[in-house]
This record gives structure tokens, C-alpha cells and sequence, in this order.
């Protein structure tokens, strides 16, 4: 067989692609992984790509994890990020509206239009549909949601004033903030969501578990090679975080609910 493998949740350059591919391969080498590997450069629809068969190692959301793939995944390891919003293996969302909107808070963002880039998202559904569940009032808080398919799409939607706030998972933040400084240009940082365990690196539900074994091992404990491809996109290392871990996603889903928001509306 030969295995799929593909890190595409924080692609947001050539320059990023490149440094997740180059993570991938060291990371193959340092785990002594001797079978056929293929790097994926287009996974296409990634809910189909991360229930692949064949699937070695990816990158996925929490919440997506969560609902849609525990039967179909095992996880590997989880990253730590050096930007802001990160704390050790937990990430948040950056809130963010246009300057001169006269919203300041997440508050004075009410009846107005949120960008939010997948429905499955926990950065840019789940935490910001937490943030607003004490705001709303009989079930609603924004006057429309845009669905725009990325977080780069949603901070694109908010510069142009096709939406006024969105939630951006702080580690494409300061991606973007890094690679594409004009993209935020005209921004304004409201705060930041509730924290929760950050975006697992899995392997398909038939990778056997002596493999995934050493994928975890190379990660927790990486080699000078494995450390530079890390320092390179601002992981401080990785930490093994379990099921129970990432239930806290599913907690913060039910605190909505218990506010009468189970709906991001």
C-alpha cells in the first residue's frame, strides 16, 4: 500500500505549504516510517480525505474530530504554537471587525453580519457561537451569517465590509499577519474566544498502531532536523492530547445550548 499523507489546515502561503511539506518529510524520516508515502498536495474535500483508508498522517479541526471522525482516526499529537492566543497545546480565536465600524466589542456586534468560514469549524463556528451565546436574546444575536469557506476568506469579507466580524483561529492570524500583513490591514482585534485543545495531527483508522507509535514518538521528542521544520512555522513542540481532551470542544457547544443558542444565528 502506499500511504496518503497531507498537513493543509494552515496553508495560507507558498511559502507555509512548502514549510508543512518539508515537516512531513523530515517528520517520515525521523519516525523510520519505510513504507511508500505520497504527499498530498490537493487533499480535496478533507472530511472524504481524512476517512481515506490509506490515509497515514494529516491535520484536522477539533470539532470535525469530534463529530465526523473518531470512528476514522486516531490521534498522533498536537502542535504548540508560539502566537499570540496559544497556551501550550490549547488555541483560541482572534475576534475581529472592521476599524471605524464603532464596534468595539464583541457586544456591539449585534444584529450585524458575521463571517464565519465553515460550519464544522471549532475556531470560526464552535468558539465564536460560545462567545455570543450569553449576548444573544431569544436565540439570535447577528442579523445574517456569510459562510465563506476559509478563515482567509472571512478576514477578506470583513476588510471589505461584506461581513463585520468574524472569529480567526489565532495560529492563521498571525500566519497572516507574518506572511500577508495587508490582509488585516484596516483591522481591529476585539479579543480573543474561550481556549480549547488546538488542531490534531491524526492517522487513518488503519494505520497500524506500532506506526503510529513512532509518528508519536518522533513528534514528542523531535531530532535537530524535525526541530528546524518546526521552528520554521513557530511549533514549540507537541504534546499527545487524548479523546477526553477534546471533549472540551464538545463542552463548549453545550454551554451555547444551555444559553438557548445552539445555533449560530
Amino acid at each position: 500500500m502506499t500511504w496518503r499523507a497531507a498537513l493543509p489546515m494552515y496553508n495560507v502561503s507558498a511559502r507555509l505549504r512548502e514549510g508543512y511539506n518539508a515537516l512531513l518529510e523530515v517528520l517520515l524520516v525521523e519516525a523510520d516510517v519505510t513504507a511508500a508515502v505520497e504527499l498530498v498536495d490537493d487533499p480535496g474535500a478533507l472530511l472524504d480525505f481524512w476517512r481515506r483508508p490509506d490515509l497515514l498522517v494529516s491535520q484536522t479541526c477539533g470539532y470535525p474530530y469530534l463529530v465526523a471522525l473518531r470512528c476514522h482516526a486516531t490521534l498522533v499529537a498536537t502542535p504548540c504554537f508560539d502566537v499570540p492566543g496559544c497556551a501550550g497545546s490549547d488555541y483560541s480565536s482572534v475576534l475581529v471587525a472592521r476599524a471605524g465600524s464603532g464596534i468595539r466589542t464583541l457586544e456591539d456586534a449585534r444584529g450585524k453580519v458575521a463571517a464565519v468560514n465553515e460550519r464544522h469549524s471549532n475556531s470560526g463556528m464552535n468558539a465564536l457561537r460560545h462567545a455570543v451565546a450569553p449576548l444573544a436574546r431569544d436565540g439570535r444575536f447577528f442579523g445574517a451569517i456569510e459562510w465563506s469557506g476559509s478563515h482567509a476568506a472571512s478576514v477578506r469579507m470583513v476588510r471589505e465590509g461584506v461581513a463585520d466580524v468574524a472569529a480567526i483561529d489565532c495560529v492563521t492570524h498571525a500566519y497572516l499577519q507574518q506572511e500577508d500583513p495587508a490582509a488585516l490591514a484596516g483591522l481591529v482585534v476585539l479579543g480573543f474566544t474561550a481556549a480549547s485543545p488546538g488542531l490534531p495531527l491524526i492517522a487513518g483508522s488503519a494505520v497500524p498502531h506500532s506506526l503510529v507509535r513512532q509518528l508519536r514518538s518522533a513528534l514528542l521528542d523531535p531530532g535537530p532536523r524535525l526541530r528546524e521544520a518546526m521552528s520554521g512555522l513557530r511549533i514549540r513542540g507537541f504534546a499527545h492530547r487524548g479523546v477526553s481532551d477534546y471533549a472540551r470542544i464538545a463542552g463548549l457547544e453545550r454551554d451555547a445550548a444551555h444559553h438557548g443558542y445552539a445555533e449560530l444565528r
